[in-house]
């Protein structure tokens, strides 16, 4: 009876609520009188101030950074019922149903968080106004990334995750040992998911192992069903690495990459290199590999393909092989390719930016899906860019060539990065929080081109990425969730109905001329 006593007790409270107002009564509501003004804004991290966010996007989370004994937050808008929460910790956590209310109802416009801190004395302190503005259009609906520890030889407690953007949760897609001891398929590298177009019914996920039926699966998954794929064409070849989609959904270009991480004895310690690469193309309906010489050669590094969303060229990133002790000489270019997958012919090889103009290295081209920008990162040398600290991304217009560096980098570097199906959010790897762990923003990109300041992935508790001790990398950005479960994906790993073999083409390669795979070397 007693328990019942209060809830109505509760009820009567909130029906009491002047209306416009929702109070989230995580203590008992605060009549705020008097206040003293900070002239100031308050301090609190996330950095939620001044951001472009998605309207369907979580509440945005935060820690008041403020010392205090009682805290009060009021979220409003121009359209829509005030949020409060009054609370004696200084974790602000907003209701997702009005605030999904809100910001839905103020699409391009801003949404306020007025932030006031009880002293010790039992006096108020009003901070100044916290803005942010909703963008009018959404972000897809998902995110898809790995989780990794921070340098990670031995591949345990790695998995790709699959985060509802719009609220807080989280599922394993694969993972392969859970950091409370569980595991899927044990140890091994779980990388390179890619997807067709954004969406999660097509997607190709690469997997090594030390051992198993097919030590190097690919996994194709299409039409609802999941291939166990073996893209090397020898006994001593790699198997393809970084994959890309055809838009079309008939072919992947992928890359053979020979990645090797290790660590300085001082200095900047974690250098990433790539000893090897070779770049062809796997033809899904016929099962084969074709490639031609020019993206296949053996003086240079060609890796990070990616097609224009028209589905004529291959973009990928290129550089001349070096002595190891060179390392830091290495820097790759922005090239393109035709290609006609009609007739299995390729065009004139193109460099669109050379390292020798930009002194830096080209790395991770991505063309959005209105064809009309190409977002790529640039680095001082070498292929991976988040183990270097002035990485940063930058945005070409295909039509007129120039590029620009995005407003949205930091000090710390950016990498990884996807663009959303509308061509108007991106996704990417930031290290900007600790300049340690890359954590995972979201920017709005204007029809200008200008990338907005972002704002950190949120979760339901805005502390969590002050102790979760992995990186966010590879995010992609998808429409829905992945429609497989996974023990569908692990038993595709382990105990395939069939090993799928590709086979290799023939023919004579080049401009013009139709491809093939003879002397690829993978």
């Amino acid at each position: 009876m007693k328990k019942r006593y209060r809830y109505l007790i509760l009820l009567v409270a909130v029906a009491a609520l002047p209306a416009g107002a929702f109070l989230a009564l995580r203590d008992e509501k605060v009549a705020i009188e008097t206040y003293t003004s900070a002239g100031r804004l308050p301090a609190i991290h996330p950095d939620y101030v001044g951001t472009v966010m998605p309207p369907n996007i979580a509440p945005l989370n935060f820690v008041v950074d403020e010392p205090g004994t009682r805290y009060y937050v009021r979220t409003h808008a121009a359209k829509g019922a005030d949020i409060e929460v009054s609370t004696s910790e200084p974790r602000i956590e907003i209701p997702i149903e009005p605030w999904r209310a809100m910001v839905n109802a103020n699409r391009n416009g801003d949404v306020y968080f007025d932030v006031y801190v009880e002293n010790a004395d039992g006096g108020w302190t009003r901070f100044d106004t916290i803005s942010n503005t909703v963008a009018p259009e959404e972000i897809d609906g998902y995110l898809a990334y790995r989780q990794i520890r921070h340098v990670s030889r031995r591949f345990r407690y790695m998995g790709i995750y699959q985060r509802n953007l719009e609220n807080y949760d989280e599922s394993p897609i694969l993972r392969n040992q859970a950091l409370g001891g569980r595991k899927d398929f044990g140890h091994g590298c779980v990388n390179c998911h890619t997807f067709l177009n954004n969406r999660p019914d097509s997607m190709i996920l690469h997997v090594r192992l030390a051992s198993g039926p097919n030590p190097a699966p690919t996994l194709l998954f299409r039409d609802g069903r999941i291939a166990n794929v073996d893209t090397r064409t020898g006994p001593k070849t790699r198997a393809a690495g970084i994959i890309t989609w055809h838009p079309s959904g008939r072919l992947a270009a992928f890359s053979t990459n020979r990645f090797e991480v290790f660590c300085h004895s001082s200095g900047f310690n974690v250098e990433g290199l790539d000893f090897d690469s070779d770049m062809a193309i796997y033809l899904i309906d016929s099962n084969t590999i074709t490639t031609t010489p020019v993206i296949s050669r053996h003086d240079r590094h060609e890796t990070f393909p990616t097609w224009s969303p028209d589905g004529e060229y291959l973009y990928f990133c290129s550089a001349p092989k070096l002595p190891l002790e060179r390392f830091k000489e290495v820097r790759y270019d922005l090239m393109r390719i035709r290609y006609d997958q009609e007739s299995n012919t390729w065009g004139e090889l193109e460099t669109l930016l050379s390292a020798r103009e930009t002194g830096m290295s080209i790395t991770e081209p991505r063309v959005s899906p209105d064809g009309r920008l190409l977002l790529f990162c640039m680095a001082r040398y070498g292929v991976m860019p988040t183990y270097q600290p002035e990485a940063d991304l930058y945005l070409m217009d295909l039509e007129t060539g120039r590029h620009r560096r995005l407003d949205c980098n930091s000090d710390r570097p950016e990498s990884w990065h996807s663009w959303s199906s509308n061509s108007r959010w991106i996704a990417f790897s930031s290290k900007r929080g600790d300049g340690l762990y890359a954590r995972p923003y979201l920017s709005y990109v204007d029809k200008q081109g200008k990338a907005h300041k972002p704002i950190l992935l949120p979760q339901k508790d805005p502390t969590f990425y002050d102790s979760f001790l992995q990186h966010f990398n590879l995010p992609e950005l998808i429409t829905g969730p992945v429609p497989l479960t996974r023990r569908e994906l692990v038993n595709a790993i382990v105990s395939p109905d069939e090993v799928v073999k590709v086979k290799v083409a023939h023919g004579v390669g080049g401009p013009g001329k139709p491809a093939d795979a003879s002397g690829y070397k993978n």
